[in-house]
C-alpha cells in the first residue's frame, strides 16, 4: 500500500466525518426547532411557561439552557418567561444586520429560549438568572436559524443556520 493511497483514504476519511458530522447538526437543530412548541401559554399576552426535564445547557441538543452545567438528574423544571423579556431579546437580535439579513429573506421569529445562569455561593445561596437567550428563526419549511443572544452585553454572540433543499418528484 502506499504513501498516496493512505493519504487518499485519510481525506475520503475525515470528509466523510465532516458530511456526518454536517448532517447530525442539520438534523440536531431542525429537532430542537420542532421543540418549539412544548410551551404552553400560561397568559398569552404576557408569559409563557416550559416545563420539561433537564436535558443539558445546548439547546440545539435538547437542553433548554438551564441549570448550571450538563446532565445531571436535575428532574423537571418550570420557567415562566414575560413577554417584557422575550421583547427585548428579539429587538436586540433584530439591531444586529445579520438577523436583518435573515429576516428579510423571508425567516421569522418562532420562539424565545431563555439561557439561564444558575450560581451556588459559598453559603449554599442559589441565584439564577437569565443573562442570554437563544432566539429560533423559521424560513418556510426548509431554514431554521439559532440566533444567541447575550442580553448583559446586548448583543449577537452567534448565529447558526440551517437549510434543506426539497425536491419533491410525486
Amino acid at each position: 500500500m502506499g504513501v498516496k493511497e493512505i493519504e487518499r483514504k485519510t481525506k475520503m476519511l475525515m470528509v466523510s466525518a465532516a458530511l456526518v458530522l454536517a448532517v447530525l447538526s442539520g438534523i440536531a437543530i431542525m429537532a430542537y426547532a420542532n421543540g418549539a412548541t412544548d410551551s404552553t401559554n400560561t397568559n398569552s399576552s404576557t408569559a409563557s411557561t416550559i416545563d420539561q426535564p433537564f436535558r443539558g445547557m445546548d439547546p440545539l441538543f435538547g437542553g433548554r439552557g438551564f441549570g448550571g452545567g450538563r446532565g445531571g438528574g436535575c428532574g423537571g423544571r418550570t420557567i415562566t418567561v414575560s413577554q417584557e423579556f422575550k421583547d427585548n431579546v428579539i429587538s436586540i437580535a433584530e439591531n444586529d444586520s445579520d438577523v436583518q439579513a435573515l429576516m428579510t429573506s423571508g425567516y421569522n421569529v418562532t420562539n424565545v429560549r431563555p439561557i439561564i445562569t444558575t450560581t451556588v455561593a459559598a453559603d449554599g445561596t442559589v441565584t439564577m438568572k437569565a443573562t442570554g437567550a437563544v432566539v429560533m428563526l423559521e424560513q418556510g419549511t426548509t431554514g431554521r436559524a439559532a440566533v444567541w443572544v447575550d442580553v448583559e452585553q446586548a448583543k449577537v454572540t452567534r448565529i447558526e443556520i440551517v437549510s434543506m433543499t426539497v425536491i419533491d418528484k410525486t
